[in-house]
C-alpha cells in the first residue's frame, strides 16, 4: 500500500532530537510564551527574512488576526480567491468583512492577478493571495495593479520555503500567515500557525491580540483571543526547521519524476513549471475529466490520493451564490487529484504510481 503522506519517514529519522526537545520544555516546566516560542519566532522570522514573527494557535487564526491587526471589519472588502481551502474565506468572515472573489488562473490554480484589478473598488481593504499547493503567486505583479493603501497578505500554509523573484514567501507581501499543521512542508505535532512582517507595530498588535489583548499582564487593551503557540510546539519546529531546505529539495526531485514518468498522456494535465524554487510541492495535483474514476481505480492498487479541494468555497452552504461564474475555480475542484507524496517518498513508491495512472488512462 502507498500512503498518501508518510509521517514516519519524517520524525523517525529525527526521534532522538525529537525527544530530547520534548524533554527540554518538560524540564524546565514553562509551558507558553517561553524562550522555544521566542527562539522559534526569530528563527522563522530569518528564514523568511522579515524581522518580526508571531506565532498562533493554528493558520486560521493566523490569518484573522493579521486582518485584525489591520482593523478590518464590517463594510470593508477583501479580495480572495476563487479556489482555495476554506480557511482563507473563513478569516474573512471571521472579522465580520465581505469575501470578493475572483477566478484562478486554468494552469496554476493561483489567484487571477488580472481579475483582482477589476474587483477593487473604495471598499477594498485587501487582498488574500494564497500561495497554492507550494506554488508562490507573483506578488510582485499583484502589487503592481495594487493600489499601495490595499494590504497583501499571503496566504502561505502550503508554501514554507518557496521563492519568488529571490524573496521568500514570508516577506512578499504586507503579511503572511503560515500553519503548520502536520502534514504541512513544515509541521508540528499538532495545530499551530504564525504571522511573518516587516512591520513592527502590525507586530506589536498582533502579539497582543493573540494574548487576550494584553502586553502587560492583567492590563487588557483590546478585546483579544487566547491564540498560542505552546513550548512544545516551538521546540519540535526548531528540530525540523533546519531540515526544511533539504525536505522541499526532495520534494522538487519527487515532482520532476512525477512529471517525467506522466509526460505526454492524453487527458492528463500536469502542474504547470513555476521555476526551480518558486514551487515546494507541497502537493503534487493533477487534473482530468476522470478524476473520481481515475481515483476509485488508485484505491484499487492500494494508491491513497486526495482531492485539494471538491467543493469550492463559493460552492460551500455557507456561501452558496456568492461567486457565480468562477469557471476556472470550479473546474479545479471538478478535476484536480493530489498524488502520494513526502519527501522521503521512494522513487520506486513514484513509479508505481505513474505506472496504475497510465495504466488507467490508456484503457
Amino acid at each position: 500500500m502507498i500512503p498518501f503522506f508518510d509521517a514516519h519517514s519524517i520524525h523517525d529519522p529525527l526521534r532522538k532530537e525529537l525527544t530530547d526537545a520534548f524533554n527540554k520544555v518538560l524540564d524546565h516546566s514553562h509551558f507558553v510564551l517561553g524562550g522555544e516560542v521566542s527562539s522559534f519566532e526569530q528563527d522563522f522570522a530569518n528564514y523568511c527574512g522579515t524581522s518580526n514573527c508571531v506565532t498562533v494557535g493554528n493558520g486560521l487564526d493566523a490569518l484573522v488576526l493579521a486582518l485584525r491587526g489591520w482593523e478590518i471589519g464590517p463594510g470593508d472588502e477583501v479580495i480572495v480567491p476563487g479556489q482555495t481551502f476554506v480557511a482563507t474565506w473563513l478569516a474573512v468572515s471571521a472579522v465580520g468583512a465581505t469575501c470578493v472573489a475572483v477566478d484562478v488562473d486554468p494552469d496554476s490554480a493561483l489567484i487571477g492577478i488580472d481579475q483582482v484589478a477589476a474587483a477593487v473598488t473604495h471598499k477594498t481593504k485587501a487582498v488574500i493571495a494564497v500561495h497554492l499547493f507550494g506554488q508562490a503567486v507573483d506578488i510582485s505583479r499583484l502589487r503592481s495593479v495594487v493600489p499601495a493603501h490595499i494590504k497583501i497578505l499571503e496566504d502561505a500554509a502550503q508554501a514554507h520555503g518557496a521563492y519568488s523573484h529571490g524573496k521568500r514567501v514570508g516577506s512578499l507581501g504586507d503579511a503572511a500567515a503560515f500553519s503548520f499543521y502536520p502534514t504541512k512542508n513544515l509541521g508540528c505535532l499538532g495545530d499551530g500557525g504564525a504571522i511573518t512582517t516587516s512591520d513592527a507595530e502590525l507586530s506589536r498588535r498582533i502579539s497582543m491580540l493573540r494574548n487576550y489583548g494584553s502586553e502587560k499582564k492583567y492590563l487588557h487593551e483590546v478585546a483579544g483571543v487566547n491564540s498560542r503557540l505552546d513550548e512544545l510546539q516551538a521546540a519540535i519546529l526548531r528540530v525540523k526547521l533546519p531540515h526544511l531546505d533539504d525536505w522541499n529539495a526532495s520534494r522538487r526531485k519527487l515532482a520532476e519524476r512525477y512529471s517525467s514518468q506522466l509526460a505526454g498522456i492524453d487527458g492528463l494535465e500536469l502542474p504547470a513549471p513555476n521555476g526551480a524554487e518558486a514551487h515546494v510541492f507541497h502537493l503534487y495535483v493533477i487534473k482530468t475529466n476522470v478524476r473520481d474514476e481515475l481515483q476509485k481505480f488508485l484505491q484499487t492498487k492500494e494508491i491513497s490520493s486526495l482531492i485539494h479541494y471538491p467543493i469550492a468555497p463559493g460552492e460551500q452552504p455557507i456561501y452558496r451564490n456568492s461567486a457565480s461564474g468562477l469557471k476556472n475555480s470550479q473546474l479545479a475542484a471538478a478535476t484536480s487529484l493530489s498524488l502520494p507524496l513526502w519527501p522521503n517518498m521512494p522513487f520506486d513508491a513514484v513509479d508505481e504510481v505513474s505506472g496504475a495512472i497510465k495504466e488507467f488512462m490508456s484503457r
